[in-house]
């Protein structure tokens, strides 16, 4: 590493209530398994958490801003993302 700093990694974790992983915050560690072991002692310290993700940041990739509008318009071409000409069958009232 021709840096003398370790690297920035980004830390996910997944509480015991959720389906999904949380950004909680970043840290630096020389390798991913120091990274984990790091990310555990930092930010699960209640025993919240029952999965870790950490990723480097410079593998994450992100989209600019001023590409927003392009990027994020609806998709007036793609009729099927748009669930509202499909005929609900009788019987059906939860949808």
């Amino acid at each position: 590493m021709a840096n003398s700093e370790w690297p920035l990694w980004e830390v996910f974790i997944r509480s015991k209530q959720g389906l999904s992983h949380k950004h909680v915050g970043s840290l630096r560690a020389p390798d991913a398994e120091m990274a984990v072991d790091n990310a555990r002692d930092v930010y699960t310290r209640r025993s919240e958490g029952i999965s870790i993700w950490v990723v480097e940041s410079n593998e994450i990739h992100a989209s600019h801003p001023i590409d927003a509008d392009s990027l994020f318009e609806p998709a007036h071409s793609k009729v099927y993302r748009h669930p509202t000409f499909y005929d609900v069958p009788d019987g059906i009232s939860h949808m």
